[in-house]
């Protein structure tokens, strides 16, 4: 099989953490059950910062979302309306994050994902 100059023709190699899930994986299920898998991936990874940064990347976004649908939904008539607005950005958010984690992508939200990686460095 020819070889292009300088390009391996293998694919990537699977990276595993310290639980054992690859990474790609690991990211994947950071954002499965929102802020909670987070939560949980967050704490039981030590290592792998790939998988540390997406769990903390929907532990931030996630728990924005809530706490902003729990506020707004606090103004009378108006309120409610916003906050059933936020279900479908949220939701086509969840998944975008889920297939970028995926496909091995360290993707930062703009404002979010900054938040994310300045609380992880917090916790070193």
């Amino acid at each position: 099989m020819a070889q292009k100059s300088g390009h391996s023709l293998r694919p990537k190699e699977a990276r595993f953490s310290s639980t054992g899930l690859q990474e790609n994986v690991g990211g994947l299920l950071a954002y499965s059950l929102v802020f909670i898998s987070g939560f949980v991936l967050l704490m039981v990874e030590k290592e792998n910062d790939y998988i540390r940064f997406h769990a903390m990347q929907a532990i931030v976004v996630f728990a924005s979302f809530f706490v902003f649908g729990m506020t707004v939904n606090l103004i009378p008539i108006i309120g409610p309306m916003i906050a059933l607005f936020t279900v479908p950005v949220a939701l086509a958010l969840w998944v975008l994050l889920m297939i970028k984690a995926y496909k091995g992508e360290r993707f930062h939200l703009s404002g979010l994902g900054k938040v994310a990686e300045f609380q992880l460095k917090q916790m070193k």
